[in-house]
């Protein structure tokens, strides 16, 4: 597949690096020297500088003959305006932009994109998604991670194990015989920046991220299973007005859990403005590191802090200092890969990678086949999907053991209608099963394969 990507930010890095690693023919064009220079040392990618919205520039990038264009630029207008050079000039089938600014995605304006005016196949809002992202993590405390997948009757979980966790150094074959009515899989073990995809021998060990794989009813008890009977947290301060923290306010004020929320915002003018579009939620003007502007807000009360502000340093600090104040839980916004190692040590409960997040989101429409959704883990190791398995797969009507799946490749849950099937050895797969799996980087493709219509295959 042939890709031209607009813009060589941290996005940009990682999907031509992930891209490329698939033997995609990439293309990067930015207009900072740095950040291409950054891509030719280490990708194995064309880049070159250039303004990305100009014909020429994208003429150069192969956009003639590309299949797909994804613009993120740091600017809405370069990368809508690259899509749309790209539909009138090169004809490229698919065009994907990320656009930040609100009011060009006010329903109001819903035609805008539309084919014959602005043709953009997908947009993507990185701070709606980070938003959803965080009130997803809410709603189960003790997990660092949360995903609704299959028509939203299975749920994705990442917790750290402890040495209180109750399951640590007990084989995965024997969740089963402990707990027989639970449906759950281990599908992943994060030991030591090292991604494990687990057989029924291993064993969760102390430090461990693991995520596991659990039908929606049961996700209280397999909570419980590994050390996590937390209730849910009412009283939060978010510690940042901007777009993500405005909308995580604005989702927990729309919905009926009854929800206590206090916004710490610096910029005077950003607080008036929050102050007017969320009129239920108390907007304190101050400094997130300021402990007079802390105690103002009733840090002492509060079970949960959310540091959503622009710099990373003052989210990781901000949520250091609540903790220190007694909050239970921190969750914080870190931009910056290099931070990743330090974070859990330093105490914080939960990261949000906005990175990471919109990746996800744009992969999903890369993945060619019957992919429903995608979420890309720890820089693109391994990636969690949800796939529709159609009559034309080499799965359909093949028992799990049968099916030969390549290394690399574990099936959490099968979702058949109504019911949600924990996979075993001798599970058979049916034409239109949603099949939720691990699968680790190099067996991407071959996932692809298995899950495409049959034209697809030739």
């Amino acid at each position: 597949m042939k890709v031209v990507i607009c813009g060589a930010g941290q996005v940009g890095f990682h999907l031509a690096r992930y891209l490329s690693s698939e033997q995609n023919d990439v293309t990067v064009v930015d207009q900072s020297p740095e950040l291409i220079g950054k891509i030719n040392d280490q990708l194995d990618v064309q880049a070159f500088v250039g303004h990305a919205a100009h014909p020429d520039v994208l003429e150069r990038a192969g956009a003639e003959n590309a299949d797909m264009l994804i613009a993120v630029t740091f600017t809405d207008e370069v990368n809508m305006t690259a899509c749309q050079v790209a539909h009138s000039l090169f004809n490229v089938p698919t065009k994907i932009a990320r656009i930040r600014q609100q009011n060009y995605l006010n329903p109001m304006w819903g035609d805008l994109f539309a084919r014959e005016h602005l043709p953009i196949d997908v947009i993507i809002s990185p701070e709606k998604e980070v938003a959803r992202a965080i009130g997803r993590r809410l709603r189960a405390p003790g997990a660092f991670d949360i995903l609704p997948m299959g028509d939203d009757k299975v749920r994705v979980i990442g917790v750290r194990c402890t040495e209180d966790t109750p399951v640590i150094n007990t084989p995965l074959r024997q969740l089963t015989s402990l707990f027989p009515d639970l449906n759950i899989v281990v599908i992943a073990i994060l030991r030591d920046e090292r991604m494990i995809i687990p057989t029924s021998n291993d064993q969760m060990l102390p430090g461990d991220e693991i995520y596991f794989v659990a039908d929606k009813e049961h996700v209280s008890r397999a909570m419980a299973v590994f050390g996590h009977e937390d209730k849910k947290t009412r009283r939060i301060i978010i510690v940042g007005g901007g777009n993500i923290g405005t909308f995580v306010a604005k989702n927990l004020e729309d919905s009926d859990e009854g929800y206590s929320v206090r916004i710490i915002e610096q910029s005077k003018a950003r607080a008036r403005i929050v102050a007017e579009e969320l009129p239920t939620t108390n907007v304190i003007l101050g400094d997130g590191l300021d402990s007079e502007i802390l105690e103002e807000a009733n840090i002492h009360q509060a079970e949960t802090i959310i540091s959503v502000t622009d710099d990373d340093e003052t989210n990781i600090l901000s949520s250091l200092l609540a903790k220190r104040f007694g909050v239970e839980r921190a969750v914080t916004l870190v931009n910056k890969n290099s931070y990743a190692p330090l974070i859990t040590t330093l105490g914080i409960d939960v990261v949000v990678s906005p990175r990471e997040i919109t990746a996800s989101t744009i992969l999903q429409h890369v993945r060619r086949g019957r992919i429903r959704s995608v979420h890309s883990l720890r820089d693109g190791f391994a990636e969690i999907i949800e796939a529709e398995a159609l009559a034309t797969s080499p799965l359909v009507g093949k028992k799990i053991k049968e099916a030969k799946l390549p290394k690399g490749i574990l099936v959490g849950a099968i979702v058949r209608g109504d019911e949600v099937i924990i996979p075993r050895p001798s599970t058979d797969i049916q034409e239109n099963d949603i099949v939720i799996m691990m699968v680790a980087a190099e067996s991407v493709r071959k996932v692809e394969k298995m899950f495409a219509v049959r034209l697809e295959y030739f």
